[in-house]
């Protein structure tokens, strides 16, 4: 499976972003995709993920209420939706996937830079 991910900007504060991410190369059936995010000088931090098969969905507290995580089967694209942007959220965010289940992801796309300004 191959993610990648897309839709980072620099945006100021109070805007909003939808990140996308393209998924090939093999049945996601199994697979539970997440959004993750690194700052500089931070750990990378789970966002959001969604069940592809099913709505269950799983929105991190610290973006809870701005943020909403989607899928699209017949594109095979999952979406970030990032609503009132803060400077705290700006970050290089990831995709990934792994099998429902499972402890670690085991596809990583490549990261999308998000720059929020004040």
């Amino acid at each position: 499976v191959q993610l990648q991910a897309s839709g980072g900007g620099s945006v100021e504060a109070g805007d909003s972003l939808t990140l996308s991410c393209a998924a090939s190369g093999g049945s996601l059936s199994r697979y539970y995709m997440g959004w993750f995010r690194q700052a500089p000088g931070k750990q990378r931090e789970f966002v959001a993920g969604i069940l592809w098969s099913g709505s269950a969905s799983t929105i991190a507290d610290a973006v809870k209420g701005r943020f909403t995580v989607s899928r699209d089967k017949f594109k095979n694209r999952t979406y970030l939706r990032m609503n009132s942007l803060k400077p705290e959220d700006t970050a290089l965010y990831y995709c990934a996937a792994k099998v429902r289940g499972n402890s670690d992801y085991d596809f990583w796309g490549q990261g999308t830079q998000v720059t929020v300004s004040s």
